[in-house]
């Protein structure tokens, strides 16, 4: 039986992180096949997206808020240099690097001024945000979750949410949670007309070496309805050092999408592929 037709956003997480994940965002954005993409403000490479962005008036990017630097060596500290007692931060000055560490530690009215400061830096730097979402989805845990929110509120952007728990794949960083708290971001978002996700499903971190197989069952997974692929495209080169054990993912991800074959697949699956400025417009002109 054919499966229902599906709207999906081809999503790139983490760019601004190093320069392989701008070169993958804006080459597979300019071949059609990425449609949004999420910068990390505070990473290194934050000006290189501003800089592709100013370039490219037609990449769709949002703001990839950030509380977390997971990487062993590879670290970022907050944009608003928090003393201690803020709990932003560990022993070295850096974000913590799980989410289970900045739920124990962090103050919120510290998280809401470096989040705040995040998006407030990304349109300082004349980018056109279209949308919000979480790194490691640390800004949707109950202790934060209102301070997102709120934020996408304010800038009059969608943040990402799903109508349910169950329907958000990268739930698996965030510990223990109330299902029914988090989906009342879902209900929160439907009744301000926001993009409310059927699922948003992940790089298959945990696969074996066929990389067109691994895509092949995360795709049979679409159910239809409205549907965020959060991947990770990176070009080979640096990411090797910074993420050892994993930046083949991440590589071989890049290739796989690239190849022209791969392409004419997606088609084949009559997909609506979509990004996110055109529910950020319409969510403008309803209000």
């Amino acid at each position: 039986m054919r499966k229902p037709a599906a709207q999906v956003v081809v999503h790139a997480d983490d760019i601004g992180m190093c320069h392989g994940a701008n070169a993958a965002f804006v080459e597979l954005s300019r071949l059609g096949i990425c449609t949004a993409g999420s910068v990390m403000v505070p990473c290194p490479w934050f000006l290189e997206t501003a800089e592709a962005a100013a370039k490219h008036s037609e990449l769709d990017i949002g703001v990839h808020l950030t509380l977390n630097a997971e990487k062993r060596h590879y670290r970022w500290r907050p944009l608003t240099a928090p003393g201690q007692s803020a709990g932003l931060t560990d022993g070295d000055g850096y974000f913590w690097r799980t989410v289970d560490e900045l739920r124990r530690h962090a103050r919120p009215e510290a998280v809401e001024a470096e989040l705040t400061a995040q998006v407030e830096a990304a349109l300082a730097a004349r980018i056109d945000v279209t949308h919000l979402d979480a790194h490691m989805g640390a800004a949707l845990v109950p202790e934060f979750v209102g301070i997102y929110l709120k934020l996408a509120e304010t800038y009059r952007v969608p943040a990402l949410v799903t109508r349910s728990f169950a329907a958000y794949d990268p739930r698996h960083n965030l510990g223990e949670i109330d299902a029914a708290a988090f989906e009342r971001a879902g209900a929160f978002g439907r009744e301000r007309g926001w993009p409310v996700f059927d699922q948003v499903l992940e790089t298959p971190w945990e696969r074996g070496d066929d990389a067109q197989a691994a895509y092949g069952k995360l795709f049979d997974r679409v159910e239809g309805g409205l549907v965020f692929l959060a991947l990770h495209f990176n070009t080979p080169g640096e990411i090797e050092s910074i993420e050892p054990a994993t930046a083949h993912i991440r590589t071989q991800e890049y290739e796989l999408f690239r190849s022209e074959a791969f392409g004419r697949s997606l088609a084949d699956r009559g997909w609506q592929l979509t990004g996110l400025r055109p529910y950020r417009d319409a969510l403008r002109r309803a209000h």
